[in-house]
């Protein structure tokens, strides 16, 4: 109930809501992917797409999935997930326990790294804010010179603000919580399999779902997706797969 509270759907103009609503965030700039519907969409047309978009004005790309195509992969996978776990136990805590040491000390000297350009960035956004409004207030640059570009650099800033954020609540978080194979377990034994995907039961085993950006080049529109387990984070999982437009 803390995990549902915790991740509290608000309805659409429409009424309609996703049970992933809340746990779904880009990959590139960390923003939450917002859950997109209309009263005459079929359920085939719902879809999520990162919040910095805004129809290609904003500061990151569409990042675009469509709610049955991710409930299709999150519900596949953690299927394969908890028959895996019930089947070799042991295997599966030693594999995961490896992972984690190795995967800890990778992800967390990357994300200081891109913490520390985020952080350089904005001083330097800062900086150039300060050398174009005494260009503006001097005469260098034009009232309108100016205003789309402060209103790029607020833009840019806003967004390494959030991805900062993010990064230091990422960064806390690792350190204060180990992974935790055996509450893992514990759960994985509630269920002896799973047919169908719940709120309650996406909510006990998933903290978050990252999506990346698509890529075409292969003529088929293929797509990154990280699951991140609760209390053992990410597992692989497959690419989700759809015939290019």
């Amino acid at each position: 109930m803390q995990e549902l509270r915790k991740n509290k759907r608000r309805p659409t103009k429409t009424g309609k809501h996703s049970m992933f609503s809340g746990l779904v965030y880009c990959a590139d700039c960390g923003a939450k992917l917002h859950y997109r519907t209309a009263a005459n969409f079929e359920d085939r047309q719902n879809h999520f797409c990162c919040a910095n978009y805004k129809s290609n004005t904003g500061t990151c790309s569409a990042h675009f999935i469509r709610e049955v195509v991710l409930s299709d992969i999150v519900l596949e996978h953690l299927r394969r997930t908890v028959q895996y776990v019930q089947a070799h136990e042991a295997e599966f805590v030693q594999t995961v326990m490896d992972k984690s040491m190795a995967d800890q000390k990778r992800e967390t000297a990357q994300k200081r790294r891109e913490l520390a350009q985020a952080e350089r960035r904005i001083s330097d956004l800062d900086v150039l804010f300060q050398r174009i409004y005494e260009d503006n207030i001097s005469g260098k640059l034009s009232d309108e010179r100016f205003s789309k570009l402060s209103k790029s650099y607020e833009d840019e800033q806003r967004t390494l603000t959030e991805k900062a954020k993010a990064l230091h609540a990422e960064l806390d978080k690792e350190q204060a919580q180990a992974v935790n194979v055996a509450q893992f377990i514990a759960l994985v034994k509630k269920y002896s399999e799973i047919d169908t995907l719940t709120p309650a039961i996406l909510n006990e085993f998933i903290e978050r779902i990252n999506v990346h950006a698509p890529d075409k080049s292969s003529g088929h529109r293929t797509q990154q997706i990280d699951i991140v387990y609760n209390f053992i984070g990410i597992l692989p999982t497959p690419q989700a797969k759809e015939e290019a437009a």
